[in-house]
């Protein structure tokens, strides 16, 4: 009976998940993050890493929807792993391989990342609010996550694709949220930020060159010392945006084409 509670919470999560909107990216206000299920783990490290031992190329190791919350799992090799709708609320993954490890629905809440490898990964509908990524690899990951008040200081997030694909959005806009983060010096070089929620985000000396933000929403957000050079501002929102001393506006793409330049941040 209990087991069977346990995957009717899961299939009730995973399907809330999957349903959301944009503007309603954020579940927690629907969830307990008090309850056993969020912040409790079912296996110790030596169980996850007798896991890792018997999973093959062929056979990755699976941890869908366990509860993993809390548990010291820095510097271990998840690489290929599945995650899939999983608890690792203010779990430990500093310096962790996480490569094209699958992270879907997955819960992350205030989970420490601090200078993980996430080559590759896929992170849709994962909840990361307060997540920890400093110095983080992400590079070519697919991202629609919430990061709402994450750090990401000097991470990279190089030819990531974090925005919406417009051909798939049947189950609302899906793309990554990064209000209120910490990007400063985040190498985003060619990554896909199209239409991606960037209010109030802190990109000061971000690397953002070659990168699309097209209709992407930068209200309020800081981009002092960012290098701009060929990114796409076509449709971008630059309402009280600081765009000071920036490297490469004269080089950027359809700066002409953002919108409330006249109402941006210069000085």
């Amino acid at each position: 009976m209990t087991r069977t509670v346990a995957l009717s919470t899961l299939a009730t999560l995973g399907l809330a998940l999957v349903t959301m909107t944009a503007g309603a990216q954020d579940m927690m206000r629907d969830v307990d993050l008090t309850s056993p299920a969020m912040v409790s783990s079912e296996m110790t490290r030596p169980e996850v890493e007798a896991v890792l031992a018997k999973a093959s190329a062929a056979q990755p190791a699976d941890f869908t929807g366990k509860r993993l919350s809390g548990l010291d799992l820095s510097g271990l090799d998840l690489s290929n792993a599945v995650f899939r709708a999983a608890r690792l609320n203010k779990t430990i993954l500093r310096d962790a391989r996480l490569d094209r490890a699958i992270l879907d629905q997955a819960w992350l809440l205030d989970a420490d990342l601090t200078g993980a490898s996430l080559k590759g990964a896929n992170l849709f509908a994962s909840q990361m609010a307060r997540a920890r990524l400093d110095g983080a690899n992400l590079s070519g990951a697919r991202i629609a996550a919430d990061l709402t008040g994450a750090s990401l200081v000097g991470a990279s997030i190089a030819d990531a694709h974090l925005g919406a694909d417009m051909r798939n959005q049947s189950m609302g806009l899906m793309r990554a949220v990064l209000r209120s983060a910490n990007l400063e010096r985040l190498n985003a070089r060619n990554a896909d930020l199209s239409r991606v929620d960037l209010e109030f985000a802190v990109l000061r000396g971000a690397d953002l060159s070659g990168a699309s933000l097209k209709n992407a929403q930068l209200g309020g957000a800081d981009l002092t010392g960012a290098n701009v050079i060929d990114a796409d501002f076509d449709g971008a929102d630059l309402a009280s945006a600081k765009l000071i001393a920036l490297n490469g506006l004269d080089r950027a793409k359809n700066f002409d084409k953002a919108k409330n330049r006249e109402r941006l941040i210069r000085e």
